[in-house]
């Protein structure tokens, strides 16, 4: 491990050699392997509701539907965005446009409140009867991104309207005038909780979260592409400062995820811990956010290098790859089970970071975490990814629940296909 991390300290200082094409064509290859042999074939047809609309996401380990549940808006919302930039990157077709238009009218219709604005928490199978009313800004983070990559797929007008009503209703109910951000937790009409009442997240209603920050920016990202309304851009810099600043431990080089709602940190057992995916997250997302908002990354590269870093050191398995899950501040990771959506977030962020930097070293991860999703993440034999595999080797969880879509992994496959490709364009430049 020791030598490898000198290995990666020698790199850092090296001058930039470019991946060689055949190798950039080989992972290419495995990455549409894995997408078209592996994932849309579990996802589709079969995640499509013909009964009672919106996606059916309740399968076991082994893939086998597991019977009706209620339809989380979390997950009904990153199946119609995977479905949505499936077709819009060009890696999918009009099937895939029109399973998108089936999620979104299910969004439209059974998740939208037509009385008070926003979105349920959750529904019953019919999208008759909202089962969890209550807004957490992590869900409706998740509505407004699902709603802009529909209507950027779709060209459609009511799904662009719908989208900019949801974000000025989140200007005027959530967003945070004094201290920044937003105020994560209401009541379905809007009203704020009690200040004893626990989230969704088992958290105070006075809390903010590095992970609802990260998918907010997530979301403006693609609604300011979507309508370039110069509102939209105020808040998605204000989200890339957040991201980029007040949620960052600058003493380790990590984020931690629980802050008050001026931003100082929580502190203590639930709340001194460093979750690699978020941070590795980070800083993909934060590249897709200042390119959206068309400002330089020039200033954030090295936090953006010692976010990489600290995974590295702290929670990368320099042995076997991958990421682990999580560690307290500073020590070495404590939670060495290996998280799906971990993996594929990495492998997309190192690619980023290549591209971005041209360090091999960023490259050599990106094969690395590759080798380690394609051998034991991916399940080859009943479809789709193990949603986790602990410290002896085995997998557990589900393919699909109120948690697992095909938003984490999905997106990173079609993304590292699509930033090859771009790769290796640049290579075939005179």
């Amino acid at each position: 491990m020791l030598a490898r991390l000198m290995l990666c300290s020698c790199l850092l200082a090296a001058p930039a050699v470019a991946a060689e094409p055949e190798v950039l064509a080989e992972r290419a290859r495995i990455l549409r392997k894995i997408l078209y042999e592996n994932m849309l074939p579990f996802w589709y047809p079969q995640s499509i509701d013909k009964q009672y609309g919106g996606y059916r996401l309740n399968h076991d380990i082994r893939g086998v539907y597991q019977g009706d549940s209620p339809k989380y808006l979390v997950t009904q919302a990153r199946m119609l965005w995977f479905f949505s930039r499936l077709y819009r990157s060009g890696l999918g077709d009009t099937r895939h446009l029109e399973a998108a238009r089936h999620g979104y009218e299910f969004m439209r219709d059974a998740l939208w409140d037509s009385e008070y604005g926003g979105f349920h928490w959750a529904v019953d199978v019919k999208g008759k009867q909202a089962t969890m009313a209550d807004r957490h800004l992590y869900g409706q983070a998740f509505g407004l991104y699902a709603l802009s990559e529909y209507a950027l797929a779709s060209d459609d007008i009511e799904a662009k309207k719908l989208a900019e009503t949801h974000f000025a209703l989140l200007e005027e109910r959530a967003h945070d005038k004094q201290y920044g951000g937003y105020i994560e937790y209401f009541r379905r009409d809007w009203s704020h909780a009690p200040a004893d009442s626990m989230t969704f997240f088992y958290t105070t209603p006075a809390t903010k979260l590095m992970n609802t920050h990260l998918h907010l920016m997530e979301a403006m990202t693609s609604y300011y592409r979507l309508t370039r309304d110069p509102l939209a851009r105020e808040r998605l810099i204000e989200l890339i400062q957040i991201q980029s600043n007040a949620v960052w431990r600058k003493r380790h080089g990590a984020c931690t995820d629980g802050y008050q709602l001026d931003w100082t940190p929580l502190t203590g057992r639930w709340y001194d811990l460093v979750y690699y995916g978020h941070d590795i997250e980070n800083v993909r997302m934060l590249i897709e956010a200042l390119d959206g908002a068309e400002l330089s990354k020039g200033p954030f590269r090295d936090f953006m290098r010692r976010m990489w870093d600290y995974g590295l050191e702290k929670g990368y398995d320099h042995e076997q790859g991958g990421f682990f899950n999580t560690g307290r501040l500073g020590q070495p990771a404590g939670r060495k089970n290996k998280v799906f959506w971990v993996q594929g977030e990495a492998m997309l962020s190192a690619l980023h970071m290549y591209k971005l930097t041209g360090k091999t070293h960023y490259f050599e991860y990106f094969s690395d975490i590759l080798r380690w999703i394609d051998v034991h993440q991916v399940d080859w034999e009943n479809g789709e990814w193990f949603e986790e595999i602990d410290v002896q080797g085995r997998a557990k969880g589900v393919k699909a629940g109120e948690w697992k879509a095909a938003y984490h992994h999905g997106r990173a496959v079609m993304e590292c296909l699509l930033i090859l490709q771009d790769l290796q364009k640049e290579q075939q430049s005179p």
